[in-house]
């Protein structure tokens, strides 16, 4: 089963692309992905709904954010969008902003490592993920899938790597190639984001500046790569360049509005990804000053105390006589 130009399991939509199509219940022959993003919300979930029967906390909000990127994620490839994703290239950019930007933030605040290890069983079914997981925090592979030497690089791959070398025309036509380059993207976007903002207990982690850093080194690359899209005259991806003729589409406006979103809407998240950091950075500062300050009224600060000592012998020094 397949559609025209596009190998696969796949299902194109025969009315023109709008708002109301992009958010009809549409499912793909085969929808892989939300699939088995439901079936993580329903594990989450899971998690969650066990500690609260034991009287163990876990935050609302957490449970909250980890879902609503689930959903995000299941609308984004499970609705009528995916079927316009596979012919139009900007809604296959809004599709790839969307999982590296704009969903693993939301996932990643979930805490999904922590309910993982709070809420499995210790016992016979349950040791098995735990050591699992214990390995990878351990690892180093861990390490490496969060070190900056390594998720920067992948992140810029799956921008200029994917349309500047031919990648994309190599893997869309087919519908294997669509879906992993979708998982390449929420990869992506998962392992730049865990070292960024992630509460859950890692290899490694980064200084609050080093997050910066990182944060800065990314924020331009949507910009450039828009600019580089919007400017272009002649199709980026030929792949995107002769849509159905049912949609009545120009395909240089359609890849002129592509570029105008990995302008705008990639920006977006790296701005508020920035001033989490901040905040964050600010909240860790004032603790480590309280700390401090508590240490300081129990046992007393020795450079402080030596100094005051300093002041009282000058003080009691007797004066000499001019």
């Amino acid at each position: 089963m397949g559609e025209p130009g596009i190998d696969g399991p796949v299902w194109l939509p025969l009315l023109p692309p709008s708002l109301g199509e992009y958010l009809a219940p549409n499912i793909q022959p085969v929808p892989l992905i939300p699939a088995l993003t439901l079936l993580a919300a329903a594990f989450y979930l899971a998690g969650a709904i066990s500690l609260w029967r034991k009287g163990r906390r876990w935050s609302p909000v957490r449970t909250a954010s980890f879902l609503l990127g689930c959903l995000a994620i299941i609308i984004v490839m499970g609705a009528g969008i995916e079927g316009y994703g596979l012919r139009m290239f900007s809604i296959f950019m809004f599709q790839q902003l969307t999982l590296m930007m704009a969903v693993p933030p939301l996932l990643v605040i979930g805490s999904p490592g922590t309910l993982l290890l709070r809420s499995t069983p210790h016992g016979r079914f349950g040791r098995p993920a735990l050591r699992v997981a214990i390995w990878g925090l351990r690892s180093r592979w861990g390490r490496l899938a969060i070190h900056p030497a390594f998720m920067v690089p992948l992140f810029l791959l799956s921008f200029y790597g994917v349309y500047f070398s031919g990648l994309a025309d190599l893997l869309l036509p087919n519908w294997y190639g669509h879906v992993g380059l979708e998982v390449l993207f929420l990869a992506a976007g998962i392992l730049f984001t865990v070292p960024l903002i992630s509460a859950d207990p890692l290899p490694t982690r980064q200084t609050h500046f080093g997050r910066m850093l990182d944060i800065f080194a990314e924020m331009p690359l949507h910009a450039f790569f828009g600019v580089v899209i919007m400017m272009a005259t002649a199709p980026m991806v030929k792949f995107f360049a002769t849509p159905p003729a049912g949609w009545s589409l120009d395909p240089m406006q359609d890849q002129g509005i592509a570029g105008g979103l990995a302008w705008s809407y990639g920006e977006l998240p790296g701005v508020l990804l920035l001033m989490f950091i901040l905040v964050r950075w600010q909240r860790d500062e004032t603790r480590g000053w309280a700390r401090a300050d508590r240490r300081s009224a129990v046992a007393g600060d020795p450079e402080l105390d030596a100094y005051n000592a300093y002041l009282r012998q000058l003080a009691n020094r007797p004066m000499r006589r001019q």
